[in-house]
């Protein structure tokens, strides 16, 4: 690792990836350990006739992802991939997970061999023996050690500064307290673990189980079910983890923000639940209800169903019952679903019905 100040680089910078530019952005002004220049990668966009790094270098707000709130003038929006991460000591990764391996490609060897990576992305990916998280991904490709962080992080709460916690999952603990030191502000609280693989697939799971929340929002099915879709989504995201971690899964992982608070969170306030609840009702694709409803970003939890769904196909688990209920059901049907019971009782019945158009 460099001598300080480190220089940080974020790649993305979409609703999440700016809320976390804005915190980074106020945190490095006041510590001499990390250069006081951000560098942002933005996907270039036109917006209002404007050129969308032009907004964010001139205005210091992305209008189109975090509108309403001002990123540091230290926040640097960069068109330019190779040009954002050259020389970056720190690399923090916050796009959607399917573009993880042309955006690891693109960058490999721009980059210090000593840099450090954090990886803020809810997804997973499927290699040719099965599950891959997206930190094995850039930690293959790049030759980096890589970080990451989950929990209960709903973007524009997190940039009016309002309280919440999240967690950090670091195999190499020093690495983990350096990103929290980045990071965490009075009201962004950190906690450190070292069971990261366990960390990254809360975050990719709960999605699963937010989309089977908002078909219970959409069906009227009321309260008590949905409380029992989140708690089998629970059971189900540990069984999914103890089987497919590499290493030992503690249960109390669970218990930090990044599993049954991020869970409570997404079920409740996030884009997965709000979109498939309006796909229950409307039976618009959800592609066209991305378009509508999340200004052209992409939805992560159907995806993410389908992967989990073809990987434990793959496996041979589809008849397994310890992993059966939840993810089982996310394999893509035809049509939005008529009534909670039209399939079964178990949470399989809420998340059978994604569109096979995605």
């Amino acid at each position: 690792m460099a001598a300080a100040p480190l220089k940080v680089c974020i790649v993305g910078s979409g609703n999440w990836g700016s809320a976390v530019a804005k915190i980074i952005g106020d945190n490095v002004k006041k510590l001499q350990k990390f250069s006081s220049t951000v560098k942002m990668w933005v996907f270039e966009e036109t917006v209002n006739g404007r050129k969308l790094t032009d907004i964010i270098n001139n205005d210091h707000e992305n209008i189109k992802y975090l509108p309403g709130h001002k990123l540091p003038e230290n926040v640097v929006a960069i068109a330019n991939l190779s040009e954002a991460v050259q020389d970056a000591d720190l690399l923090v990764f916050v796009i959607p997970h399917q573009f993880i391996h042309r955006i690891c490609e693109e960058i490999t060897g721009r980059v210090p061999k000593d840099a450090l990576g954090i990886t803020l992305i809810k997804g997973i990916d499927e290699g040719p023996e099965g599950l891959k998280l997206i930190s094995d991904i850039i930690r293959e490709k790049m030759g980096i050690d890589i970080s990451v962080l989950m929990g209960a992080n709903i973007a524009n709460e997190v940039a009016a500064g309002k309280f919440c916690e999240t967690t950090i999952g670091s195999k190499v603990i020093e690495n983990g307290l350096l990103f929290k030191e980045l990071l965490q502000t009075p009201n962004f609280r950190i906690t450190v673990v070292d069971d990261a693989d366990t960390v990254e697939l809360c975050g990719a799971l709960k999605n699963i189980v937010a989309v089977g929340a908002g078909f219970c929002d959409g069906l009227h099915c009321g309260d008590n079910t949905k409380a029992a879709v989140i708690r089998l989504g629970l059971m189900e995201m540990i069984s999914f983890a103890r089987i497919f971690c590499k290493g030992q899964v503690s249960t109390a992982t669970f218990l930090e923000s990044c599993g049954v608070a991020d869970l409570i969170t997404t079920c409740y306030g996030g884009r997965n639940r709000r979109v498939a609840e309006a796909f229950a009702r409307t039976g618009k694709t959800i592609e066209e209800l991305e378009k509508e409803m999340l200004n052209g970003q992409k939805l992560q939890g159907p995806q993410t169903s389908a992967e989990v769904y073809r990987i434990l196909k793959q496996k041979g688990l589809l008849d397994n019952v310890s992993c059966d209920p939840c993810f089982i059901g996310s394999r893509p049907p035809l049509a939005p679903p008529a009534s909670f019971s039209d399939s079964c009782v178990h949470l399989s019945c809420c998340l059978a019905c994604l569109d096979t158009r995605l």
